[in-house]
């Protein structure tokens, strides 16, 4: 899907764009009312927990939201996790370094956040007995289920993050870890608020960086991918537990 925008486009042009974008979404998700933000923040959660996706999954991926960075809050998420879902395994993202290097740590608690140097909360390398956290990359089963953050998506499945390449560059590890080990991949989803939606063809991309699966907004699941499209088919155009199901060109 990105490959032919990386070969016959000047990648500098489209650094830029993605600058000029970021700073656009930036300046729009400060104009947010607060409690605009709130109801779609409970709106987005109360979606996902009602997916058939979500309650299936037993391992999944999640991003700590930051409150500053104006995202998609996912700790009401988290708490339904570990109060009434016992059997999922939860893994979120610790950043290592400042070279895109990032790992995902399993946690149980939401107590078992820290904040670190920039105040935002992610999970101590060793648990309060001292044990070093499993680590996602060494797991022995893969995981179903990614919720990912990002400044502004399209229908398409594109992604646009907020510069560091942190992410994209853990999801194609994991891709590649999943196909060494003959799994399943993930589906890749992402939690958006209304105004982070944009036209296709606005996000510029280049051949690093990875397409969504699906997203979820206060409206609704937008599936992408014929993987998320084959999740979601049996809810073709009608609310299944009060979510509405989205249906947009499908890509592969």
């Amino acid at each position: 899907m990105n490959s032919s925008t990386t070969n016959h486009g000047d990648l500098d042009a489209v650094f830029k764009q993605k600058r000029v974008l970021r700073t656009q979404l930036r300046k729009t998700l400060k104009a947010m009312d607060p409690s605009l933000r709130s109801q779609q923040d409970n709106a987005v959660q109360d979606i996902v927990l009602g997916t058939p996706w979500f309650k299936s999954s037993l391992r999944l991926c999640a991003y700590i939201s930051c409150s500053a960075l104006r995202e998609v809050d996912t700790l009401k998420l988290l708490s339904h996790i570990f109060q009434h879902s016992g059997g999922k395994r939860v893994y979120v993202p610790r950043v290592e370094d400042k070279n895109s290097h990032m790992r995902m740590l399993h946690i149980s608690r939401i107590d078992d956040l820290i904040a670190n140097s920039m105040d935002i909360l992610e999970p101590a390398p060793v648990d309060a007995d001292g044990n070093a956290r499993e680590d996602v990359m060494q797991a022995n089963d893969p995981v179903d289920l990614f919720l990912l953050p990002g400044l502004a998506f399209d229908r398409s499945g594109r992604r646009l993050g907020r510069g560091g390449g942190y992410y994209d560059t853990f999801l194609k590890n994991y891709q590649d870890h999943a196909r060494t080990r003959n799994w399943k991949q993930p589906l890749f989803v992402a939690l958006s608020y209304s105004q982070q939606i944009l036209d296709e063809g606005v996000i510029p991309v280049t051949s690093s960086d990875v397409p969504v699966d699906a997203l979820v907004s206060p409206d609704g699941v937008i599936p992408i991918s014929t993987a998320a499209l084959s999740s979601f088919l049996h809810c073709f155009r009608q609310q299944v537990n009060g979510v509405l199901i989205v249906l947009n060109d499908v890509k592969n």
